[in-house]
């Protein structure tokens, strides 16, 4: 997965490739798909929702840049997989996630794996967790049709927000920087998420 998928599509951070290798997807997918877990696209899951495509995820983490220290901010728990991996890269992760069966149910798999240092919650991921901001890094797994303001000002002064934004089916995965009172942006590529349900986000 990790060399066919991902460093052949131009990823290079060892730490990131060294993450990929070590943690078990296929135990963050149903069982009837474990078979396809590692496999070059996404999954569905529980609750109408899917796991990121490997490469997805490995560039969507890529652009955040972690060194190790930052406080990152999760919208869209899901199965679990994409916190498992930023948890191995930086200090703390902030999940949220709006179904409550998947938050329990990725709970229960990152218990057994030993991994200690992410905080789930539930609840509506479009307001973020502002009692816990601010956030060096900011990861939305799934697509908005503008950014939610409400994560832009969770943002911590140099801190990096990654988000699909765009139509229903199809967006464009954005990464925005705060850099004081300022916001920058720019594109990264074409993708296809589920929609982002919430106050700041699709209404259904």
């Amino acid at each position: 997965m990790v060399r066919d998928q991902i460093e052949r599509r131009g990823i290079t951070d060892t730490r990131l490739l060294d993450v990929l290798r070590a943690v078990p997807r296929h135990l963050f997918v149903p069982t009837a798909q474990q078979q396809w877990a590692y496999s070059d696209g996404a999954l569905r899951i529980e609750a109408g929702q899917t796991i990121s495509q490997p490469y997805i995820v490995a560039l969507m983490t890529d652009a955040l840049g972690l060194q190790g220290h930052e406080r990152v901010l999760e919208v869209g728990t899901g199965s679990g997989y994409q916190a498992a991996v930023l948890a191995q890269l930086c200090t703390q992760v902030y999940s949220i996630e709006r179904h409550a069966a998947l938050s329990l149910a990725a709970g229960k798999t990152l218990t057994a794996l030993g991994i200690e240092n992410i905080h789930l919650h539930i609840g509506d991921g479009t307001l973020g967790l502002p009692q816990y901001a601010s956030f060096d890094a900011i990861v939305v797994t799934a697509a908005a049709p503008k950014v939610p303001p409400a994560l832009l000002d969770q943002l911590a002064d140099g801190g990096k927000l990654v988000i699909p934004v765009g139509a229903r089916y199809q967006q464009v995965l954005e990464l925005w920087q705060r850099q004081g009172e300022q916001r920058k942006s720019h594109r990264i590529s074409a993708v296809a998420f589920v929609p982002l349900i919430g106050e700041q986000g699709w209404k259904t």
